[in-house]
């Protein structure tokens, strides 16, 4: 690889990326429709799966979520509209974004990044109770934090690489980030939702991530953490209760690393097919 000193940083332009998105939706109207009526007031179940019933490839994988170990429903869900009660609204708002954004296209991503976004999204997910929050919120947050880390990586493909090489730990990865881009992955998935629509709860999260003594960040930093330690070689382990503002201690992860190390790969199967 090249070093990164020898790679210059591109011009970083948020309007141009984000309008990039906006050109992708164009090419997948159904993904797209969904991501804006999906948290509108007058839509149900019923409307939300007959949109979805248009967009074979996705509808599919809201049936294989729904039906996954994670809902606890494993073979009874049999109808789209039931999936999409199953699953809820958001999540398959959060799914469509997903498709929307060609993050389901691995051959555009970073090689590990889906198997550490799935980590991410079932750890906070399994540690949601822990602060308050509702699972499936927490899922959803969790599959979409990574968004701007993708986004940067396909803008500069050899200049992220050599960030990820240089800074595993995820802090100094997002310092890195900053350094070089102007703003944080996480920073960027943050604007990226608010520009969307998205609720200002999950907005408010990504951007108080990296306040390590914010109570608000806590859940995603401690999935982050238990993601690094189940992913990530040479990982070095963050007191779980320093990150999280001392809501955890190091004895509630055991329970939390099994469950994610033996979940992961059917979600990560539901989301990218």
């Amino acid at each position: 690889m090249t070093p990164l000193t020898a790679v210059p940083a591109p011009s970083f332009d948020i309007e141009r990326v984000l309008a990039s998105i906006d050109t992708m939706a164009a090419q997948k109207p159904v993904a797209a429709q969904i991501v804006s009526v999906a948290n509108a007031d007058d839509t149900s179940s019923k409307k939300l799966a007959a949109i979805l019933a248009t967009d074979v490839a996705l509808a599919g994988r809201v049936m294989k979520l729904a039906n996954s170990a994670y809902f606890g429903m494993r073979g009874r869900v049999t109808s789209l509209q039931f999936a999409v009660t199953v699953v809820g609204f958001t999540t398959v708002r959060t799914m469509a974004t997903v498709a929307l954004t060609d993050l389901d296209d691995e051959s555009r991503l970073p090689e590990d990044f889906w198997d550490l976004t799935t980590t991410i999204a079932l750890s906070a997910s399994t540690l949601a109770p822990r602060f308050g929050e509702r699972p499936q919120d927490a899922l959803c947050i969790g599959l979409l934090a990574q968004l701007g880390m993708a986004l940067l990586a396909h803008n500069d493909p050899e200049g992220h690489a050599g960030l990820r090489a240089d800074n595993p730990a995820f802090a100094d990865l997002r310092a890195a980030e900053v350094q070089r881009y102007g703003i944080s992955a996480l920073r960027l998935t943050a604007v990226a939702l608010e520009q969307w629509g998205f609720p200002r709860e999950m907005v408010s999260v990504l951007n108080k991530v990296e306040e390590i003594t914010a109570p608000e960040g806590s859940l995603l930093r401690a999935a982050f953490e238990v993601a690094g330690r189940l992913t990530l070689e040479d990982y070095e382990p963050i007191p779980i209760s320093r990150l999280t503002c001392g809501v955890l201690g190091e004895e509630a992860l055991p329970p939390v690393l099994e469950r994610v190390w033996v979940e992961a790969e059917e979600l990560r199967a539901a989301m990218i097919g």
